[in-house]
């Protein structure tokens, strides 16, 4: 496994300035070890805590987390009403190590259809952190990546019938203005845990030029080496943007 310290000397200026990651497989940690799924999304958490420390001290600008998709609303009540708790309580519980930290909070999708404790904390720990400006964490819930483009266009449908917008000014800047997440690049990395190949409706519009590492570690087990190994095969691409 890659040392930290190796990744200033090889990636230099080639860190990612925005990371995505599709956070998966805390289901399967914990059916391996013979746990309730509850426990995966746990320790899962640690590994958020773990990954946006490290974001930060290794020069990350943007680290936007999956955490909860529209399609994750299908999944039994229970399971998803646990995730809503851990989702207020880390909240919570990680506004001071955030603060501390210079982080900055935001968060896209669908909030309104998140518990309305959670979207009170959500605005709470927002609130607090809003005027740090070292790591931008953008955490995606109740998010879909069709979803996002749907409300876009209405939006865009609306403003031509209003008279407001001419069809053919709609370019694609225009549509990504419209986008969730319309204040920030489009990641330059995109990361996914446990070895699933897809991409799962993330960022479907932003994710047209990133460079995608998926490793089979499972998210639980996720940590800094495992950032720095991704940072590493990263900084070997060469990126050319349809180009040669």
């Amino acid at each position: 496994m890659s040392s930290d310290s190796k990744l200033p000397v090889h990636a230099g200026a080639n860190v990612p300035q925005h990371v995505a990651i599709i956070m998966d497989g805390n289901g399967r940690w914990a059916k391996a070890r013979h746990r309730p799924r509850f426990e995966g999304h746990r320790i899962g958490a640690h590994s958020v805590r773990a990954i946006v420390r490290a974001a930060g001290e290794l020069g990350i600008k943007y680290l936007t987390l999956y955490a909860f998709s529209v399609e994750n609303w299908n999944r039994p009540k229970e399971e998803v009403d646990t995730l809503m708790k851990y989702l207020a309580r880390y909240l919570k519980s990680e506004e001071s190590e955030l603060q501390r930290s210079n982080v900055r909070l935001e968060a896209i999708g669908q909030i309104w259809r998140l518990p309305e404790f959670v979207q009170k904390q959500l605005a709470e720990t927002r609130a607090a952190l809003a005027k740090n400006n070292g790591l931008t964490l953008i955490i995606a819930l109740s998010y879909g990546g069709r979803t996002e483009i749907v409300e876009a266009v209405r939006e865009l449908a609306a403003k031509v019938k209003s008279g407001q917008l001419e069809p053919a000014e709609i370019t694609e800047r225009v549509l990504a203005d419209h986008l969730y997440t319309r204040h920030w690049p489009d990641p330059d990395l995109l990361i996914r845990t446990s070895g699933e190949m897809r991409v799962s409706n993330f960022l479907l519009w932003q994710i047209s030029y990133a460079e995608f590492v998926v490793t089979p570690t499972l998210w639980p087990d996720f940590r800094k080496p495992q950032l720095v190994e991704a940072l590493e095969e990263y900084a070997r691409r060469h990126r050319r943007f349809g180009g040669v």
